[in-house]
């Protein structure tokens, strides 16, 4: 009898000590206990003072842990906070907005593991793992503004004006891409989300303006869908093929007698349109119209190009497979979309994109002079381009496109120094 008491006393302590299942050593370790006392309210203070240092010259610690400028962290803390902040209970404080948005902005920013994070920031992995996707959807609901696609011919007509006076090619009212985001191979999902370079993947298709800005953006798709299935999946080419995008009338391009359509510029994984505009396949003779066609067109398209690897660059959570669901994973990349806006329109834009982060030419001879994100080798490998496939166009389609290359080959619309580059 005395041998079964002792036995059960045994069960006890080790259910006591944290061996068994149905009870907890400790509500919550004593190391991550030490939050308050120890977290980042304290470190955001501390990189927030290191910035201005005993000579009032300016430093970048603050911008190097969360990828923006100490005022543009407050201002979002006034955006997101509302959605995020929690209520005190008689067991204890919450996790504070500053914390939650530093935790999220810093995942963003470096892709680190949730287990290395918990130690940075004293916050539970299974916290964690519930702070980022809810914060993450805060930023996006708060930040909505920030993504507007126009929605009339004036409008349109802005986003055209930028593009005929910083890249020469008019009527164009748009460049759209769509890349892979490498993920982790989801849960019985067998090979959906399996692309053709590998890996596994959702699909990000964009629209950006000439200033470096997105103006629509959609995630979701799986990696092994094919570029065209990419493309049809998304409400952007609903509302073209429905002609329910407000835009601009046809006009006479510049000397030309002939009615041309506003268009957007792409690559060869789209399909030739009167609204889309992609190179001549195959080879083309040096000089040729052709040619010079392909070689404006790269040019202005390599505006969206710059946007990924911008974003790619600052966000480098895109620079590793991300291992999580694809649910969270749409939330995690349109986040740092609508950051990327947010940044870029922000009075201290040049904190996120300072001079020379993008590719720039020299006005007069046209050679580009590659954008400091270029140099991170890096920044662009979680970006896959979407595998290109020939595909008949209509006659419609061609006669745009041969249209815009005569034009490109005109007086009036010719830069001096394309020859040298076609």
């Amino acid at each position: 009898m005395w041998k079964i008491r002792k036995n059960i006393e045994d069960e006890e302590d080790l259910l006591m000590l944290g061996a068994g299942n149905n009870k907890r050593r400790f509500w919550v370790r004593p190391t991550l206990q030490k939050r308050n006392e120890k977290g980042v309210d304290k470190l955001i203070m501390n990189l927030q003072n290191d910035d201005v240092g005993l000579n009032g010259e300016l430093r970048s610690s603050f911008k190097n842990f969360l990828r923006m400028s100490s005022h543009d962290f407050e201002n979002l803390i006034c955006l997101v906070g509302p959605a995020v902040k929690k209520k005190n209970t008689n067991w204890r404080c919450p996790i504070s907005v500053t914390e939650r948005l530093s935790l999220t902005l810093r995942f963003l920013a470096t892709g680190d593991s949730y287990h290395s994070l918990m130690y940075q920031f004293r916050i539970s992995t299974q916290s964690i793992s519930l702070i980022v996707p809810e914060v993450c959807e805060a930023i996006i609901n708060a930040l909505s503004g920030y993504i507007k696609m126009p929605s009339n011919e004036e409008e349109w007509k802005k986003v055209a004006c930028e593009y005929e006076k910083i890249w020469n090619f008019p009527h164009c009212v748009g460049a759209m891409d769509g890349k892979h985001v490498v993920i982790e191979s989801p849960i019985l999902s067998g090979t959906e989300f399996y692309n053709y370079k590998g890996t596994f993947s959702l699909v990000l298709f964009a629209v950006v303006d000439a200033s470096y800005n997105f103006i629509y953006a959609s995630i979701g798709c799986q990696g092994r869908i094919s570029d065209s299935g990419v493309f049809k999946s998304t409400s952007f080419q609903k509302l073209m093929e429905n002609c329910s995008l407000n835009l601009p009338e046809k006009s006479v391009l510049p000397g030309r007698n002939k009615l041309s359509p506003y268009v957007f510029v792409s690559d060869d994984a789209f399909p030739l349109s009167p609204c889309i505009l992609k190179p001549y396949s195959g080879h083309q003779d040096k000089g040729s119209k052709n040619r010079i066609f392909n070689y404006r067109l790269s040019r202005a398209r390599r505006v969206v190009e710059n946007v990924f690897g911008i974003m790619a660059s600052i966000f480098r959570v895109f620079r590793k497979p991300m291992l999580l669901q694809p649910k969270k994973v749409e939330k995690v990349v349109l986040a740092c979309v609508h950051l990327h806006n947010y940044l870029r329109k922000s009075s201290s834009k040049n904190t996120y994109t300072p001079p020379g982060a993008f590719d720039s030419e020299q006005l007069d001879t046209g050679t580009i002079e590659r954008g400091t994100w270029r140099k991170d080798q890096q920044s662009s490998q979680s970006f896959l381009s979407i595998s290109q496939i020939a595909r008949k166009s209509s006659i419609e389609a061609a006669e745009v496109r041969d249209e815009f290359s005569e034009y490109f080959i005109s007086e009036q619309g010719q830069v001096p120094w394309q020859l040298n580059y076609s």
